[in-house]
C-alpha cells in the first residue's frame, strides 16, 4: 500500500538555484531582474501567442471551480484535495464531476508528477526531488500517483491519471521543465534540449505544458477558479 504520510519533501532556495541554473545554461532571459523603471505592456485586445493554452483555459466552465497550486510534492496532498473537493461538492450540491472544474498546476518541484513512471526510473526523480515510496521508505522509482491498484492510495480516484480521466485540467510549468532539464543535463552529461524533449514526450496523456506555472495560476483564477495552495 502506498502511504502518503511517508512521502518526504525537500524545499530548496528556489530563486538562488534558478538564477544559478539560468546563468549556467544560457537562460538568463527567463529570470531577468525586475527594474522599477520598467513600463507595463498593454495586452488588452491582443491575441494569445499560445492558442493551446487558451483552449485549455476555456475548459474552465464548471458551476464550482478550484485551482490547486502544487510547487512542492507535499506528499501528493494536492491530488487528494482535488478528489475531496469534487466528492464533497457532488455530495453537498447534487452535482457530478462534469458539472465542476478542477485545475491542477504543477510547477517547481511538483513537475515530476506530470510524467510517466519510465522517466522516474531513468532520471531518478525520487532521489532528486526527495520523494520516497512509503512502502519501501526509499526514493520512489515510479510515479506513485498513476496506475494505482486498489488500496494503493488513501482516497480512491486521486491518481493523476484518474483525475485527468474525470476531466480535471493538469498543467505543468514550461519554465520549470526548461530549468530542471538543464540541471539534469549537467548532472548526467547530456543535452538539456534532448532531456526536455523526452520529458514532454512522456507526459501523462492529457497533461498540458503551460507557459509558466505562475501564469497558469493567475489565468485560472481570472477564469473564475478559487485558489488553493497545495504545496
Amino acid at each position: 500500500m502506498f502511504d502518503v504520510g511517508h512521502f518526504t519533501t525537500h524545499r530548496r532556495g528556489f530563486l538562488g538555484r534558478i538564477a544559478a541554473s539560468a546563468a549556467a545554461f544560457g537562460l538568463g532571459g527567463l529570470v531577468a531582474p525586475f527594474t522599477a523603471t520598467a513600463e507595463p505592456t498593454a495586452t488588452a485586445g491582443k491575441a494569445s501567442a499560445n492558442p493551446e493554452f487558451e483552449a485549455w483555459l476555456n475548459k474552465i466552465t464548471g458551476r464550482h471551480k478550484m485551482v490547486y497550486d502544487i510547487p512542492e510534492p507535499n506528499g501528493g496532498f494536492g491530488f487528494a484535495w482535488a478528489r475531496v473537493f469534487l466528492n464533497t461538492t457532488n455530495e453537498t450540491y447534487g452535482t457530478t464531476d462534469a458539472d465542476n472544474t478542477v485545475a491542477i498546476v504543477l510547477r517547481h518541484n511538483g513537475i515530476p508528477f506530470a510524467m510517466k513512471s519510465e522517466m522516474w526510473a531513468k532520471y531518478k526523480f525520487g532521489d532528486f526531488y526527495k520523494i520516497n515510496d512509503g512502502a519501501t521508505n526509499s526514493p520512489a522509482v515510479r510515479n506513485p500517483f498513476t496506475q494505482a491498484k486498489a488500496g494503493d492510495l488513501p482516497i480512491p480516484g486521486m491518481g493523476v491519471d484518474e483525475l485527468l480521466a474525470k476531466g480535471v485540467l493538469v498543467g505543468v510549468c514550461n519554465i520549470a521543465l526548461t530549468i530542471y532539464s538543464g540541471m539534469f543535463a549537467k548532472k548526467m552529461a547530456m543535452q538539456a534540449e534532448a532531456i526536455k524533449k523526452e520529458w514532454v514526450a512522456n507526459l501523462l496523456p492529457g497533461v498540458l505544458v503551460v507557459p509558466s506555472g505562475v501564469i497558469a495560476v493567475n489565468r485560472t483564477q481570472e477564469k473564475g477558479c478559487a485558489y488553493c495552495f497545495a504545496g
